[in-house]
């Protein structure tokens, strides 16, 4: 039995970026590169369709053309996660059931809400969730993350992991996450079974403390992120710590300035992907903030930076 322990997934999980041409079309080889690049880097897995794969941006059809050509494509080499959040629960259930008949590893699910101002009760919540997992047999992950506007106390996450089958990892990306987490993990008990990091790790070295086993980072570095991971893990907290702080620069321009183009920039000017546009109405990043992330990086050697030359 999966537990806290011995979950079925751990370590870095990084977001997939969407890749599009200049003309805002899909652009599948580049998505294709990144995804070799990602998983050359060294991730444990993948995440795609995140709000840092722009998934707002993409039609239905869209979404059903990206999660078959990139589960096809990794072909089980890393296990995927895939992002099926929307407010109506009957049209995430049918993500939800699709994404696990093509082979998804879990699904990455924000709680209902649209604008921000539409959201419903704890109760209404709840029974989302219920319904999600009665529709699969995959676990599900909680992102409970600001952008949702749906406050979500730990104590409601940690009764969702006792009561609902299938909910047992939560991505905690709200303020004081390492509170969040430890409290999470004490509420949640064995039900609880993944308690991960994200916004891009600029809480990661507290988060870990706290007892996160996961993290869900940006796409464009895990092969600075994953040791540091790997040496707290191994209870080497001080190697943890000097690793963090080499990298944290370029953890706090990804999350502080560049944003969800980040991981694009970073690849495209690596050869990785052929354009790092996103799509409109979304702005291109500023060249002076591309160039500010690009020199952070190059102090670093980052694989991204040399994978595609």
């Amino acid at each position: 039995m999966a537990t806290y322990q011995n979950p079925r997934y751990r370590g870095i999980f990084p977001v997939v970026p969407t890749t599009f041409s200049e003309s805002g079309e899909l652009d599948l080889p580049s998505q294709k590169r990144a995804v070799d690049f990602m998983i050359d880097s060294g991730v444990d897995g993948l995440c795609i369709l995140a709000n840092f794969s722009e998934q707002f941006v993409l039609s239905d059809d869209e979404r059903e053309i990206l999660t078959r050509t990139i589960l096809e494509y990794v072909a089980g080499r890393v296990p995927v996660i895939v992002t099926t959040t929307h407010f109506s629960t009957q049209v995430c259930a049918a993500r939800s059931r699709r994404a696990q008949e093509q082979g998804a590893a879990m699904l990455m699910i924000m709680p209902p809400y649209h604008g921000a101002t539409i959201r419903v009760s704890e109760e209404q919540v709840t029974g989302f969730f219920q319904r999600v997992s009665d529709a699969v047999d995959i676990p599900i992950m909680i992102q409970d993350a600001p952008v949702a506007g749906t406050p979500l106390s730990a104590a409601a996450l940690a009764r969702m992991a006792r009561e609902i089958e299938h909910v047992a990892y939560f991505k905690i990306e709200t303020a004081g996450a390492a509170s969040k987490l430890r409290d999470l993990i004490a509420l949640g008990g064995a039900a609880v079974e993944g308690p991960w990091d994200g916004e891009e790790a600029i809480t990661l070295l507290p988060d870990l403390d706290a007892g996160a086993t996961g993290s869900m980072t940006g796409g464009g570095f895990a092969d600075g992120l994953r040791p540091i991971i790997e040496a707290h893990r191994a209870g080497n907290r001080d190697e943890a710590y000097r690793l963090y702080e080499r990298w944290l620069p370029l953890i706090n321009y990804e999350n502080r300035q560049g944003g969800i183009l980040s991981a694009k920039a970073l690849m495209k000017a690596g050869g990785v992907i052929a354009c790092e546009a996103p799509r409109h109405p979304l702005p291109a990043m500023r060249e002076e903030v591309r160039q500010g992330l690009l020199e952070t990086a190059r102090r670093l050697d980052p694989l991204v930076l040399r994978w595609g030359r």
